[in-house]
C-alpha cells in the first residue's frame, strides 16, 4: 500500500505521501504505540465505537491515517485505510 513513497504520491499526492511517511517512520521509531498516544505525536489516539482497537493519526486535515496493532506487544502495525471519517 503506502509503504512505498511512489506508490503513495501516485495514489494521494505529494503533500499527503510525506505526511504518510512521516507518520509511518514515527510509528517505526516509537517503542509503543502507547508511546505514540501518550506523548501525542501525529495526535495519535485510540478510536471507539465501531473502531475500537484501532488508532488514528493527522494527514493532511481531515485525513487520517488508521492502525491497529499486534495484541500487546507491537511486533507490527497493520495500516488499515487513509480516511476522512468524520
Amino acid at each position: 500500500m503506502c509503504i512505498r513513497l511512489s506508490f503513495a504520491r501516485a495514489q494521494y499526492g505529494d503533500k499527503m505521501a510525506e505526511k504518510i511517511h512521516l507518520r509511518i517512520e514515527q510509528i517505526q521509531a516509537a517503542d509503543s504505540v502507547e508511546e505514540l498516544v501518550k506523548y501525542s505525536i501525529g495526535n495519535c489516539h485510540p478510536l471507539k465505537g465501531d473502531r475500537a482497537g484501532q488508532y488514528a493519526m493527522d494527514l493532511v486535515q481531515p485525513f487520517r491515517l488508521i492502525f491497529d496493532k499486534d495484541k500487546e506487544e507491537v511486533l507490527w502495525v497493520r495500516i488499515i485505510e487513509v480516511t476522512d471519517y468524520h
